[in-house]
């Protein structure tokens, strides 16, 4: 968790999220999230601003729902859920189709799994993926 802490430092960081803020979310969606996703969630439910040189916006666990329904991510790419973006063109997500939940970055516009691309294998290793963006 201090890795993690210390890769988030310099994020617009948010209130914690709550044990039932996530369990209602795994319930409605009937969807385990990540044990590393969730202790992120519990830090800062969501943020925004600079991991390293890479921009993000990471939404708080309320918002996934909308977030994805609003972008259509089932109808363009089952099986994604997508939890922020980079601030332009590309959304991060999770790979739920296998249960190790790969993370990816996919473009918003003409989303389509074909057009994703594998970052990380764990959020934390989301989170350094990040740091290291030149």
């Amino acid at each position: 968790m201090t890795e993690m802490c210390d890769i988030i430092k310099k994020l617009n960081r948010r209130s914690a999220a709550t044990d039932e803020a996530i369990v209602a979310f795994e319930r409605l969606t009937g969807k385990a999230l990540p044990s590393d996703y969730v202790e992120f969630l519990k830090i800062t439910n969501g943020g925004e601003g600079f991991i390293g040189n890479a921009y993000v916006i990471l939404w708080g666990i309320e918002e996934l729902i909308a977030m994805n329904q609003g972008y259509e991510v089932e109808n363009y790419a089952p099986g994604l859920l997508i939890f922020g973006s980079d601030g332009g063109g590309e959304a991060y997500g999770f790979d739920t189709r296998n249960p190790q939940w790969q993370m990816v970055d996919i473009p918003f516009v003409g989303m389509h799994w074909s057009l994703a691309r594998p970052i990380a294998t764990s959020f934390e290793g989301f989170l350094t993926h990040l740091l290291r963006i030149d």
